[in-house]
């Protein structure tokens, strides 16, 4: 199983796919999972590999997602009724697992984030320095050149994690933008001036590209800090790229959101007080008028048999 999980992890780094590796490192019992014992979890929220039942599998999950979008490993305890008592660990992130007699888990949850993808389309000064300096700020830099973008485009991950630069100098900027405003990278921007910028943008509209795509163009490319040499044009568009990584709005427009699953709703398990994923939770009631989710068919049991016992916790 553990060889597995780990071939998959191989191919998601590959094809730069985002993960999380939840590992249980300390157990007391009784629990099913013991230490060593593995989950990857996806950033759709599938989780392969085994960290324990339904009391731990849907923390552990609530937690991989977390960390992919924060970029941050966790440690998580789940304590179960007689185990130890939480507390004594700095750092630890702490949950009820009461599902169960007793017992307890403690997982580390590691992210594993691909590069961020540059793309540089072109050639000149420009392109050089972005290369050098995209590379030191631990891009993963791919220069293409116009004529080749068709075929390369396809083989890369062009996630809105992507940025793409556009710097043909004239020589097939429509084409290419084109091309590359038609994929989900987020960022993508044109090294031109203003008065070649707006002339490619009316040509782009008569082309008929997508207008909310043509939203996302930025140009002509990189921060107004004063730049003037190649240089200083390329540490301008590196720092606009940053931005638009690093914040919600870049130049006013909304940013491309990180391509994980969006907030999930919880709901908290009346009988046990688990957070539970309301869209994804297997058991359910209906009472009042409303959904009640479970963590497990246990809990649910326990509900249906006194529905009224229980509405306070509601």
């Amino acid at each position: 199983m553990a060889d597995d999980l780990l071939a998959l992890a191989a191919e998601l780094q590959r094809t730069g796919e985002a993960f999380a590796l939840a590992t249980v490192v300390r157990c007391e019992a009784p629990t099913s999972a013991k230490p060593g014992a593995k989950a990857l979890i996806r950033e759709d929220g599938t989780a392969q590999g085994w960290v324990g039942g339904a009391c731990a599998e849907p923390v552990v999950v609530r937690e991989a997602l977390q960390a992919i979008r924060d970029g941050r490993p966790r440690l998580i305890g789940l304590y179960g009724e007689g185990g130890r008592t939480p507390g004594r660990t700095e750092g630890m992130l702490e949950f009820g697992m009461t599902c169960h007699s007793g017992g307890t888990l403690e997982i580390y949850v590691e992210p594993y984030l691909p590069k961020p993808l540059l793309v540089l389309v072109g050639h000149g000064p420009v392109v050089e320095t972005l290369t050098t300096l995209g590379r030191a700020a631990d891009f993963m830099v791919t220069t293409l050149a116009p004529d080749a973008l068709p075929a390369e485009l396809e083989g890369l991950p062009m996630t809105p994690r992507a940025s793409v630069v556009v710097a043909t100098h004239a020589d097939s900027d429509e084409e290419v933008l084109d091309r590359v405003l038609r994929t989900d990278a987020g960022y993508v921007s044109l090294v031109a001036s203003r008065r070649r910028a707006s002339v490619i943008l009316e040509t782009l509209k008569a082309r008929g590209a997508p207008p909310e795509r043509i939203g996302r163009l930025k140009a002509p490319a990189g921060l107004d800090i004063g730049a003037v040499t190649p240089q200083e044009i390329a540490v301008s568009i590196l720092a606009e790229i940053i931005q638009h990584r690093r914040s919600d709005k870049t130049g006013g427009t909304e940013a491309a959101p990180p391509a994980v699953p969006a907030v999930r709703i919880e709901s908290k398990d009346p009988i046990c007080g688990m957070l539970v994923d309301s869209v994804t939770a297997k058991f359910r009631s209906e009472f009042s008028g409303r959904t009640v989710y479970f963590c497990c068919r246990h809990c649910k049991e326990m509900f249906d048999q006194d529905p009224e016992r229980y509405r306070a916790a509601l």
